[in-house]
C-alpha cells in the first residue's frame, strides 16, 4: 500500500509541484539533493522543517512514479 500522506499538491505552492506537508519544499529538490550526494542527516540540518519521514516519502513518491507503464506512438523499426 502507497503511503504518501505528507505529498501534498496545490496550485497555489510551487505551481502545484508535489511538495512536502504543504510547504514550498518540492519532492524533486529533495530528491536532488540526494542524487548529488547530500546525505539525509546533511538535508535535515540545511531544511529544518524537514523530518526524516518527509524524505522517506519521497523515495516512494518517486517508486511509484518510476513503475508508470510508458507507451511510446513510434513504430519501432
Amino acid at each position: 500500500m502507497l503511503n504518501i500522506d505528507r505529498i501534498t499538491s496545490n496550485p497555489n505552492i510551487m505551481n502545484g509541484k508535489a511538495c512536502i506537508r504543504g510547504m514550498r519544499i518540492t519532492v524533486a529538490l529533495v530528491l536532488n539533493l540526494i542524487a548529488n550526494g547530500l546525505s539525509k542527516a546533511e538535508i535535515l540540518a540545511e531544511y529544518p522543517a524537514l523530518q526524516a519521514e518527509d524524505i522517506d516519502q519521497c523515495f516512494n513518491y518517486a517508486a511509484y512514479l518510476a513503475e508508470e507503464e510508458l507507451y511510446t506512438t513510434q513504430k519501432v523499426s
